[in-house]
């Protein structure tokens, strides 16, 4: 009988994820990522994409897909689709803030530009995402925070 994926095993997979409406956001295959344009945009080498192992249980991946890998044996595939709730959680307006932009520039060390991302002293991370004469815009959720992904997953280890 083979052995199927529990708690306390490390398991290896191959990953497609993609957002509900289909859109890629990450994969562990070059050649996915290459034919949707991901591999340029995110401007990785092919020896990046490398499968993905973890150790179930553990909290070092999001809590669906560590979920849903349970039960699985080696060879097998599955699609697997977790919710915001079970991901990134859900996006939270408290979690974008407005700061003037010389407090800004002061917190930063340089001017604000969108896109810029930031560290912020309690240890969260944000992205400029608007600025204006009154205001810089910075949301700290992280970028997937909302969205429900799913992954199609292929088993090819289980230790």
């Amino acid at each position: 009988m083979t052995a199927t994926v529990e708690p306390g095993d490390i398991v290896t997979v191959e990953y497609v994820g993609r957002f509900a409406g289909g859109e890629l956001f990450d994969t562990s295959r070059y050649d996915v990522a290459e034919a949707a344009g991901l591999a340029d945009a995110q401007g990785r080498d092919p020896d990046e994409y490398t499968p993905l192992s973890f150790t179930v249980g553990t909290d070092s991946v999001i809590e669906g897909l560590d979920e849903g890998v349970r039960g699985l044996a080696a060879g097998e595939s599955a699609t697997i689709e977790v919710p915001p709730e079970k991901a990134y959680g859900e996006f939270r307006d408290e979690r974008v803030r407005e700061y003037d932009p010389e407090t800004f520039e002061g917190m930063v060390g340089q001017e604000p530009e969108i896109g810029l991302h930031v560290h912020a002293e309690n240890g969260l991370h944000g992205d400029v995402t608007a600025i204006t004469d009154e205001a810089v815009v910075v949301d700290f959720n992280h970028e997937l925070a909302g969205k429900t992904l799913v992954f199609e997953v292929e088993v090819l280890s289980v230790q």
